[in-house]
């Protein structure tokens, strides 16, 4: 169960911090989000918009906050679904309009009067904050009821004269994480990582990548999760060379490895880790040199981090590590090139094809700024990122030796830059190939 007084007091909080950045005059609209068809009648497991449930701590569909910042007051006005008995027995509870108050609105209407009551909540202010990435639907909305405020200009009714994008303030917020969401964050880290060592486990030939899933997502159900971060990746073999491998329907087999790129999702925050391990618990000795690889680029990258590192200099790191490994081993031909200009000339782009990691938080490729003018962020303390670089070995790459074939390596673990340093969230997983082999060999078949 979440503790609302503590979501209640960190919403207020957000909403207080944001209009603290926005100019007097300012409205800010954002949608909670609706219920999505499957097919024919069946709907997607709702999940609420982050920003919304940053600024709310409410996380029902159909419904829509506003907030007014005037030279004498701030307001917050929520609109959402009055209650019902007949579709709560099918559907589910609703807080309904009378009870809104106890999210600390000022006051709050059915969203059937959304279209009706803008107009007067919109008087006063001169700029209306929206996502740009909703800026359609958004459109759809304001231009009838500007034209409505405008037609009443002789009553004294002013308009908005500019619509500005709440991405860049709200996200900028957003990307610190607070001590009330780092506490979920380590929560939401662990929970992953057992979910990751329920797989480990359980993990056999013949097994099919989706029975595979069930154990992972399992382990997640058992600590705790209220649902998975995005779509499990599942991949043995061939198949972990492709990036967001979902399928998750062939066999595992012996001897080889199966990539588990799965996170679980705790009170709305993100975990989100990989995985890669042999199916049959024993690396082969091409497998092993190139994890090795792999885990050795990783640390270089977590052993760097802290405030004031450039966000590209983790990837220039990565790069650097893989590319000496890839010659070490063979699979580059440096024809006597140097390594800057061999990573100049992308040589490691058929193994490593992406980015080193990501802002993670609400949303698992989460929001805010990677360059700001032109310059790559500096990170900052509170900031939390993924570190996963991977190589993927694919069978259809030409001029590749055949004991390299087949095999995909992806190591990701969630890491908070601190005041000092950095600390890894998804900490307790067996990482070093010995590791892994030793801890598996507990649960063999």
């Amino acid at each position: 169960m979440l503790d609302q007084k503590a979501w209640q007091e960190f919403a207020h909080n957000n909403r207080s911090r944001l209009l603290d950045q926005l100019p007097v005059g300012s409205a800010v609209l954002v949608r909670s989000g609706e219920e999505t068809i499957r097919n024919r009648d069946v709907e997607y497991s709702f999940r609420v918009n982050s920003d919304f449930q940053y600024l709310t701590a409410f996380s029902e569909p159909e419904a829509v906050m506003v907030l007014k910042k005037l030279a004498d007051s701030n307001t917050y006005t929520l609109f959402l679904r009055e209650k019902d008995p007949e579709k709560e027995v099918w559907e589910g509870r609703r807080l309904g309009v009378e009870a809104a108050h106890q999210l600390g609105t000022s006051q709050a209407f059915s969203i059937d009067m959304l279209e009706e009551q803008l107009p007067s909540l919109l008087d006063g202010c001169d700029t209306v904050f929206v996502s740009f990435a909703e800026l359609e639907s958004w459109s759809a909305l304001l231009h009838p009821v500007i034209e409505f405020a405008k037609s009443k200009s002789r009553q004294g009714m002013t308009t908005p004269t500019q619509l500005s994008d709440l991405d860049k303030p709200l996200h900028e917020l957003r990307v610190i994480k607070q001590p009330f969401e780092i506490e979920k964050m380590r929560k939401a880290a662990q929970i992953s990582v057992n979910g990751h060592l329920q797989a480990m486990q359980n993990v056999r030939p013949n097994l099919s990548e989706r029975q595979l899933q069930g154990d992972l997502e399992n382990g997640f159900w058992q600590h705790g999760a209220q649902r998975e971060a995005f779509n499990s990746i599942v991949a043995g073999g061939e198949n972990a060379c492709i990036l967001h491998y979902t399928e998750n329907n062939h066999l595992l087999k012996s001897g080889d490895l199966v990539l588990v790129d799965a996170g679980a999702e705790y009170e709305f925050y993100a975990g989100d880790i990989t995985t890669t391990f042999p199916v049959s618990g024993q690396f082969s000795d091409a497998q092993a040199q190139v994890y090795n690889l792999v885990l050795k680029a990783q640390q270089a990258v977590i052993e760097m981090i802290q405030p004031g590192v450039s966000y590209d200099a983790m990837h220039k790191k990565t790069l650097e590590v893989l590319t000496a490994g890839l010659i070490e081993l063979g699979i580059i031909n440096s024809d006597g090139e140097s390594l800057q200009k061999l990573i100049d000339q992308h040589a490691y782009q058929p193994f490593f094809m992406h980015g080193t990691g990501h802002w993670l938080g609400m949303d698992v490729h989460d929001v805010g700024d990677y360059k700001k003018g032109g310059r790559w962020c500096k990170l900052e303390a509170g900031m939390v990122l993924t570190v996963e670089p991977g190589l993927y070995l694919s069978s259809s790459i030409q001029g590749l030796d055949k004991k390299w074939h087949s095999i995909g390596v992806r190591i990701e673990d969630d890491v908070l830059v601190t005041e000092s340093r950095c600390e890894v969230l998804t900490k307790g997983l067996p990482r070093t190939v010995q590791e892994i082999e030793n801890w598996m060999q507990q649960y063999s078949r």
